[in-house]
């Protein structure tokens, strides 16, 4: 491993492959400071580029999206006391009370270090987990690849949202959109409704464009005026702020394993990282009478997090196949084009992908971390730009990069829809992520079933692993159905 992991840094520095790296990393920084949009927006932009790259290079691009997105979405965060994404909610409670008192460039160099450790923290442990997770990997047969991808389907609909029947009906949903077209098993055209565009289903690009970006801008000028509603001086204190995290180094690394052990379940990721290391850092200090006030430790503790459950959301992806979050699902998407099956031959057959990857990783956030020192200022004045002055140029992209999946008008025509149906489940509470991952997840759900019933027949769901899968299913099904139940009852 050690040889691996050496000839895939010679990989990764190399010119062309640093190249394509940083503009995976522009790209994520210029979408991390419009609200809302997140990683997910510029990793579609950026997808239809990488099928005909060389694969590590065009995955790294991806990388540096996924990368630096939690950490220039505390711009609007700070700054303005508007979340920058789903990861970055407990950022704003100390974050914009420390702008407030003039110390916002406190609490971005506090919030920049703890991303940047954070993140390698996270690049990290995945190295870390391969020699573990090889041996349980290899193990895995088509029966608990198979249950792993209804385990991680059931997980991600049940706790990304606050209704978990809403989450497992979109996840359903995603399952029947991926079966459109073509089939891999058999030698028939399913839901084409007589349309060759549908022949080889619905662009994943589309669809994800159509379901995140479409309702974030729809709703942005809706409201009007600038992204932020107000805005504050950045300040004083980037050297205060530094301090400030390398004297909390304990809490750096504490929640920086926190994000990743929750970016290990699919499903949690962004959804609750944020939240849940704020009331465990509240819960666990001596000295509780800052927090909400404008506690630095209240930024540190979330953004380490944040930007370390990328490292373990990519544990899940690349050795079993499924993806740990929704960004996750873009890239594996990625793979699968590029002719890489993520699972347990990862281990034997790329190897030396898997930790240019992590390399990826950590000088994604290096690099990230130091373009937002450097740009701090332009970058802030951006998020007061009016909205409608960057619309016409941020949707021409999107419209651009939904035409690139196939060429053809009904690209644009799909775009439309799945914006409609993406707004309609925002606005009535239907989480999107489920839809997303279930629909990357169709493919494998169908293949690996096919190979099952017919290798094992029905003695599959007898075979301990896939029991004990199915164990963990059930409990999160209960847990999650009895917290809504209970959530409903005290309401």
């Amino acid at each position: 491993m050690v040889e691996a992991a050496i000839q895939a840094l010679f990989i990764v520095m190399q010119p062309g492959h640093l190249a394509y790296l940083l503009i995976g990393v522009g790209v994520g920084l210029a979408v991390g400071v419009l609200p809302g949009l997140g990683g997910i927006v510029g990793m579609a932009l950026l997808l239809p580029l990488t099928f005909t790259m060389e694969p590590t290079a065009g995955l790294a691009m991806l990388i540096g999206v996924a990368a630096v997105i939690t950490t220039s979405d505390t711009f609007v965060s700070v700054l303005m006391g508007v979340p920058g994404s789903a990861g970055s909610q407990a950022t704003v409670v100390d974050g914009y009370a420390l702008a407030q008192k003039g110390e916002g460039a406190r609490a971005l160099s506090a919030a920049f270090l703890a991303s940047m450790f954070g993140g390698v923290i996270g690049a990290l442990a995945l190295c870390l987990s391969l020699p573990i997770a090889r041996e349980i990997v290899l193990a895995f047969a088509s029966p608990e690849l198979l249950m792993m991808s209804l385990m991680g389907l059931c997980m991600i609909g049940v706790l990304s949202g606050n209704a978990p029947l809403k989450g497992l009906l979109a996840a359903a949903l995603g399952l029947f959109l991926g079966a459109w077209g073509a089939s891999d098993i058999t030698a028939e055209y399913r839901y084409d409704f007589g349309m060759d565009y549908l022949f080889d289903g619905l662009p994943l690009v589309v669809l994800s464009l159509g379901l995140y970006a479409v309702p974030e801008f729809l709703d942005l000028l809706a409201r009007g005026g600038s992204i932020a509603r107000e805005g504050l001086a950045v300040g004083s204190g980037w050297g205060r702020g530094a301090r400030d995290v390398l004297r909390n180094w304990v809490l750096v690394v504490r929640h920086a394993l926190v994000g990743v052990g929750v970016g290990i379940v699919p499903g949690l990721g962004a959804s609750i990282v944020d939240w849940l290391n704020y009331g465990l850092l509240v819960r666990t200090a001596r000295d509780k009478s800052g927090f909400g006030k404008g506690d630095v430790r209240g930024v540190i503790a979330p953004e380490s997090a944040n930007n370390a459950k990328e490292g373990g959301a990519l544990i899940p992806t690349l050795l079993f196949g499924v993806p740990g979050s929704a960004g996750m699902a873009l890239l594996l998407s990625a793979m699968v084009v590029q002719g890489i099956q993520p699972g347990p031959r990862m281990l034997t057959d790329n190897l030396e992908l898997i930790f240019a990857l992590v390399w990826s990783l950590a000088i994604g956030n290096i690099v990230g971390t130091a373009v937002c020192f450097l740009l701090s200022r332009p970058i802030s004045r951006l998020a007061l730009v009016p909205f409608s002055l960057l619309f016409p140029v941020v949707f021409t992209l999107i419209i651009v990069g939904a035409y690139q999946a196939t060429r053809h008008i009904g690209d644009l025509v799909t775009l439309l829809a799945c914006g409609i149906l993406g707004w309609l489940m925002k606005r009535f509470g239907f989480p999107r992520a489920p839809l997303l991952i279930g629909f990357i997840l169709s493919a494998l759900v169908e293949r690996n079933l096919w190979i099952t019933l017919n290798r094992y027949g029905w003695e599959w769901l007898t075979r301990p692993g896939v029991a004990v899968l199915a164990l963990i299913t059930v409990s999160f099904l209960v847990y999650g159905l009895r917290s809504a139940l209970t959530r409903r009852a005290t309401a």
